[in-house]
C-alpha cells in the first residue's frame, strides 16, 4: 500500500444541493438557514482518526459567509474566521481537510440567483471568486474537488429545479477546463465525480485532463453483476477498470447508505481493477447532512469504513 493514500470522509456543511426554493427535492426542501449542528459535526470529525482517516472533504456550498459574494450565502453560515478555526482543529487531530465546491447544473442550487445565468461573464466571474477566495481560506490546498456529477441527469428532466438549464457538451468542456485552469492558478489539483464517464466514455477519456484526480462512485452490490471473466455488467462499476486503463488517477468512492457492504467491496475490486500507481486512495459518503439526528449514520459510516480498512490494508 502507498503510504501517502488518501483515505478519506466526505461531510456535508450545506444542505442546498439538490432544489431551488419551491422546488421538490429527495433530500429534503430548501433549507432558508444554516442547519448544520456543531455538536454533531464535532462528534463526527474527532471520531474520524480512530476509523482510520486521514482527509475531509467538505461540502461548503452557501454555508460559509463569502467575501467575494455575500449574497449566495445562506442566513446563519458560518464566519470565515469560524471555519478556520475549524479547520485548524482537524488539521490539529491529524486529518487533512479539502474544500468543495459544486459547479454540476445538477447540484449549483447553493448559487443562488448565478444558478440562473450560467455561461455569462458574470456567472464565470462568480465561479473564479469563489474558488480562490476558498483555496486562499483553506491555505492553499493541494487538492480542491469541483463536483460536476449527475449533470447528465438534467436532460432526463429528473432534477429537482424550477428552471432546468441543459449544458452542450462542448461548452461543459469549456466551463470544466475553465474551472480546472483556476485551481492550477490556485496551486491545487482538481477532483471530480467521473460519473460522466458512464455515459460516453470515449468522449470523456479523449477530453478529461489527465491531471485531474477521478473519483467515479457505486454505491450497491457488487457481486451480482460479476461475470465469468471478471467484468461487470453495469458501467458505473466497470468505468473504474475504463479510467484505469485511459491513465488517470483514482479515489473510488464508496457508501454505506444503500448497502453497508459497499465499502469493503469498494475496496476489495478496485484493488484488483486499479494499478496501484494510479489508485491514490479512498473516499466513503454517507450522503447523511450533519444534523444531530442523523448523527449515528454518520458515525455508522466512519465505522465500517474502519473495518473494511483493517480487513483489506491489514498492515494499517
Amino acid at each position: 500500500m502507498n503510504k501517502d493514500m488518501i483515505f478519506a470522509y466526505f461531510i456535508m456543511l450545506s444542505t442546498n444541493m439538490w432544489g431551488e426554493p419551491g422546488a421538490y427535492a429527495k433530500h429534503g426542501p430548501w433549507r432558508d438557514h444554516f442547519m448544520t449542528d456543531e455538536a454533531t459535526w464535532r462528534r463526527v470529525i474527532d471520531y474520524l482518526p480512530e476509523c482510520g482517516f486521514n482527509t475531509l472533504v467538505i461540502d461548503l456550498g452557501d454555508a460559509i459567509q463569502y467575501e467575494s459574494h455575500p449574497e449566495i450565502s445562506i442566513p446563519g453560515a458560518w464566519s470565515k474566521d469560524k471555519l478556520k478555526q475549524e479547520l485548524d482543529h482537524i488539521r490539529s487531530i491529524g486529518l487533512t481537510p479539502i474544500p468543495k465546491l459544486n459547479f454540476s447544473f445538477g447540484h449549483h442550487a447553493w448559487l443562488k440567483e448565478y444558478s440562473r445565468r450560467p455561461c455569462t461573464p458574470e456567472y464565470y466571474k462568480v465561479v473564479e471568486d469563489l474558488i480562490r477566495e476558498v483555496a486562499e481560506l483553506f491555505g492553499y490546498p493541494k487538492l480542491f474537488h469541483l463536483g460536476m456529477d449527475e449533470e447528465w441527469m438534467v436532460s432526463k428532466d429528473k432534477r429537482p429545479e424550477n428552471l432546468t438549464i441543459i449544458r452542450p457538451k462542448r461548452i461543459w468542456w469549456h466551463d470544466i477546463n475553465f474551472e480546472f485552469d483556476i485551481c492550477d492558478k490556485v496551486g491545487a489539483r482538481p477532483w471530480v465525480w467521473a460519473d460522466d464517464c458512464w455515459n460516453d466514455p470515449v468522449d470523456y477519456c479523449a477530453n478529461m485532463s489527465k491531471g485531474t484526480l477521478q473519483s467515479n462512485w457505486y454505491y450497491t452490490n457488487f457481486t451480482s453483476y460479476k461475470n465469468p471473466d471478471g467484468s461487470f455488467s453495469r458501467k458505473e462499476i466497470e468505468t473504474y477498470r475504463v479510467l484505469e486503463k485511459a491513465g488517470f488517477d483514482q479515489v473510488p468512492t464508496s457508501s454505506a447508505l444503500e448497502r453497508w457492504r459497499n465499502i469493503r467491496e469498494t475496496m476489495e475490486v478496485c484493488n484488483e481493477i486499479i494499478s496501484p500507481e494510479h489508485l491514490k486512495g479512498y473516499m466513503t459518503a454517507s450522503w447523511y447532512f450533519t444534523f444531530d439526528r442523523h448523527v449515528y449514520g454518520l458515525l455508522n459510516e466512519a465505522q465500517i469504513f474502519k473495518y473494511a480498512k483493517k480487513a483489506v490494508f491489514p498492515e494499517t
